[in-house]
């Protein structure tokens, strides 16, 4: 028996001890798409496919969710151009065709990438048949002269279903070889000169995997916070950027093929079971942390008191001592830690004249005495700190503030760390930042890639024993191209720019920031860093608005959605995390809370549909409050969050063994277990 629960209604009515109270809400000035991911463009159309035993998705020319009953066999296959700069050249679908049957399809597609210089076109026959044979097979045309990093097939590999499972590789030459899915990230490459890969997807169940048309090899996307492993084309080692000729073909395939006798379930949409581990393996809350804003406008007293309810434990801000405004810059965020009753993470980019920077440094924080917690110490021509660079910035820094921690890595993502493992015991903790969409930027991925995270502080436990990990900054968008050779492109001033994502606005960047919090303190990261604090890559806007509405349409002087993640972890910020499982963690993730008052779970929906979530009542909670952030209350959740959270919920009384809450597309639900 369980009990349901609806976006704020009640659909079993249940006995409360107290009335309903429904606040009065502001007008509707956003439309439900921008609320749900800040755009107004309509999510790709998902065909549902069949291969005999295997199900599918096809979605904007690409294979997704290639699954046998409930393993996914394989995440996506598609082709992928990428630009000089490894920039992804985005896809346009000119014409698609297609003949479906129950257990079979045939597809045509043509789609141009269209970019500055490059203008490649190509054509796609996908087919499927009832033996569970799929094969993806493009032939492409160079419409221009230009250079590219990456024109190729690609081939995802969920972590999940693969990490540390045996496989078995052909390589281009004909020998086998047996080898595992790495379990701790790879820093390089896994497998090289494929052919083809073999492994076992469900018992008795084999599934072979051939490549034609060019060399191919495997690297851990988890490196770059992707949840997959991805065998691609051509190999590294071949000379990029590649000069592509206008006229030049590429034509690549591959084959996915079973071999066994399959025997599954098919998929269903059952509740989705969350499992809540014994309260003897919680972990302290990590500390949690926002970056100072990168704009110009100051904050506001009401942006401060807005600030004070998420109980941080450190701004983050970026000092360059060899250029202008240094000073300023830490004045200010000093003043703002002092304000919040917060401390500051303090990264410092040096150059070549590190020791005078790092004396002008010292007698600049002894004139500002900024309450330093953090020093992260980078080069900025270098990728990953080197110990002397940190060496030297200790011995002119540590008197200023002896409890401060010093540390370093990088100011790009893990794969350098990696790569590097150059840090030491002279470090007392290691950063790198994270953002979820370094390949793909549709919502899915980046549900998807939430589940890299966790990996990432595994790995650095394994790499480098006893020295804590912290993740900073964490940002929807990459803040800059880490692997940019050449100058990118100059924006226009109408553009919005590379860096800000228009979901930060809106519920579904809410609901990415509780499943991004999830990963990262259940795997008892050291800190964690997010975003900024005011302005269109922070919490909430400022008072004068977005600076381009079209492109970035929130509400001046009010809170985003994630604020109220950020409110709602920080009033269990002396509190732990208890660790939780969802039985579906890409349509709902689980975030579990506890401190001496009681039990906090957040419920996340990452999907364009409604989902059920089940919780098991047990017998130690009977009483909960349930709230929602969803479509009805999000805006006047932004516009008016001291009124939103003054509203504690729906008090509700369970008798049965399970709750089960229906939680809206793109929505939070706040589960209080008193």
């Amino acid at each position: 028996m369980s009990q349901i629960i609806s976006g704020g209604r009640t659909l079993d009515p249940a006995p409360t001890d107290a009335p309903i109270h429904t606040p009065k809400r502001t007008s509707r000035t956003l439309t439900r798409n921008i609320l749900y991911y800040g755009s107004e463009e309509s999510l790709p159309e998902q065909i549902p496919l069949r291969a005999g035993p295997l199900s599918l998705v096809l979605v904007s020319g690409q294979l997704r969710h290639i699954c046998l009953g409930e393993h996914e066999v394989l995440r996506r296959i598609y082709v992928a151009v990428r630009d000089r700069n490894w920039r992804t050249v985005p896809s346009r679908i000119l014409k698609l065709s297609k003949s479906i049957m129950l257990d079979s399809f045939e597809i045509a597609i043509e789609i141009e990438n269209r970019q500055g210089a490059i203008d490649f076109c190509w054509h796609a026959s996908i087919t499927g048949s009832p033996e569970g044979t799929i094969r993806f097979a493009f032939d492409g045309l160079a419409k221009s002269s230009f250079f590219s990093n990456r024109i190729g097939l690609c081939v995802l590999h969920p972590i999940r279903e693969c990490a540390g499972r045996a496989c078995e590789i052909e390589t281009t030459d004909g020998q086998k070889s047996e080898g595992v899915f790495p379990k701790i990230i790879s820093p390089h490459q896994v497998f090289k000169k494929m052919r083809s890969i073999s492994h076992q997807v469900a018992p008795g169940v084999l599934a072979d995997i051939c490549f034609e048309g060019d060399t191919f090899e495997m690297e851990d996307q988890r490196n770059w916070s992707d949840a997959s492993y991805k065998t691609y084309c051509p190999p590294l080692e071949v000379p990029y950027p590649m000069q592509i000729e206008a006229g030049r073909r590429v034509s690549q395939s591959v084959a996915l093929k079973l071999r066994g006798t399959p025997r599954y379930k098919p998929r269903d949409r059952k509740p989705v079971e969350i499992v809540v581990q014994p309260a003897t393996r919680t972990r302290s809350l990590p500390r949690l942390g926002l970056a100072v804003s990168s704009t110009a406008v100051s904050l506001s007293k009401a942006a401060m008191e807005r600030l004070k309810v998420l109980n941080l434990s450190h701004l983050r801000v970026d000092l360059k001592p060899s250029s202008t405004g240094c000073e300023t810059l830490l004045r200010n965020a000093a003043e703002e830690a002092a304000i919040l009753g917060c401390r500051l993470e303090t990264a410092v980019f040096l150059s070549d004249d590190a020791e005078r920077e790092c004396d002008w440094l010292r007698s600049m924080v002894e004139r500002i005495r900024p309450p330093v917690c953090h020093w992260l110490i980078f080069h900025q021509s270098e990728k990953v700190t080197g110990s002397k660079w940190l060496a030297l910035a200790r011995a002119k820094l540590t008197s200023y503030q002896p409890t401060a921690k010093f540390g370093g890595g990088t100011n790009a993502y893990f794969a350098e760390l990696g790569r590097s493992q150059t840090l030491d015991a002279k470090f007392d903790l290691i950063a790198a930042s994270l953002n979820p969409q370094v390949h793909q930027f549709d919502n899915q991925t980046l549900a998807e890639n939430l589940e890299a995270q966790s990996y990432m502080v595994q790995s650095a436990r394994q790499f480098w024993p006893g020295l804590p990990l912290a993740i900073t900054p964490i940002t929807l968008r990459p803040r800059f191209n880490a692997e940019a050779k050449s100058p990118c492109a100059i924006q226009s001033s109408s553009e919005l720019p590379t860096e800000v994502d228009v979901r930060q606005m809106s519920l579904f960047g809410a609901a990415w920031t509780a499943g991004s919090l999830k990963q990262l303190c259940e795997s008892g990261v050291y800190s964690a860093t997010y975003y900024e604090t005011v302005g269109w890559r922070g919490v909430m806007e400022n008072r004068l608005g977005s600076p381009l509405p079209a492109e970035f349409p929130s509400i001046a002087d009010a809170v985003f959605p994630l604020y109220h993640v950020f409110a709602d972890v920080g009033e269990f910020a002396s509190g732990s995390v208890v660790p939780s499982r969802s039985s579906s963690p890409d349509r709902v993730s689980s975030l579990v809370l506890e401190n001496e008052g009681g039990r906090r779970i957040l419920l996340s929906n990452l999907g364009s549909e409604s989902q059920n979530a089940r919780i098991p009542a047990g017998t130690r909670y009977q009483r909960y409050r349930l709230k929602f952030l969803d479509e009805s209350s999000a805006e006047w959740a932004m516009s008016s969050p001291e009124s939103f959270r003054a509203t504690p919920g729906r008090l509700v009384h369970v008798r049965e063994q399970f709750l089960e809450v229906e939680i809206p597309p793109f929505a939070t639900a706040r589960v209080d277990c008193a």
